[in-house]
């Protein structure tokens, strides 16, 4: 499940994009300074910044300057009240990807979000694996060496976020914000359930147990 950072300290419109980000399938973790963002988008498997840049702590601009100068890839998108041509040229020629000045159509921001995420060549992608295990993101099945699995949603979640960061190491936090969103209890042990569900299809070694940490996708 694509994973999207949102630095905005507007409440009214954090809401609005996260509400409709959140109905278009995409997993959207909120921050309202530009410290916390920074930290977030530097140290956890995010595939997308949306990044304002009136911003307390940090503004966008030195988020996104320091993002770039950690020789980050990240897609970032500017989304900003300062619309001059200026502001424009200043935040494209310090490393953002796409800009977008407030108010904006949220039709418009979300296809702007599926074309950051979606790179050119990619766009008939309708599958994605790593190490003999491929999830078709159509029919939502798994194939592990030739034998294909059903999967429940919540199943088919999950798999994806460890396709999506193959090695990485992904906390229980991360999974549980990620495929169950903010409706979990933190002490619940269903992510554990979850990982044991998915070695039954996708192998006992594909996804190891990093002590104290998570897991992750050998």
């Amino acid at each position: 499940m694509t994973h999207i950072l949102l630095a905005e300290d507007s409440p009214r419109i954090a809401s609005f994009i996260m509400k409709g980000l959140r109905a278009n399938g995409f997993t959207v973790t909120h921050s309202a300074n530009g410290d916390d963002a920074l930290h977030i988008a530097l140290h956890e498997p995010v595939d997308l910044l949306i990044l304002d840049i009136g911003l307390p702590g940090k503004d966008g601009f030195e988020v996104l300057e320091t993002l770039r100068g950690s020789g980050s890839s990240l897609p970032v998108l500017v989304l900003t009240a300062r619309d001059s041509v200026q502001d424009t040229v200043t935040g494209l020629d310090m490393g953002a990807d796409d800009y977008m000045a407030k108010p904006f159509s949220f039709d418009e921001l979300l296809a702007r979000v599926r074309r950051r995420i979606r790179p050119v060549g990619e766009a008939a992608a309708h599958s994605v694996s790593h190490a003999g295990i491929r999830l078709d993101l159509m029919t939502r099945r798994v194939s592990v060496g030739g034998q294909e699995h059903d999967l429940t949603a919540r199943e088919f979640a999950m798999l994806e976020m460890f396709l999506r960061h193959p090695g990485q190491v992904l906390s229980r936090e991360q999974l549980l914000n990620g495929v169950w969103g903010y409706d979990y209890d933190p002490g619940s042990n269903v992510v554990d359930v979850y990982i044991r569900y998915l070695r039954k299809k996708v192998g006992d070694g594909a996804i190891t147990t990093v002590r104290g940490m998570g897991y992750r996708l050998q």
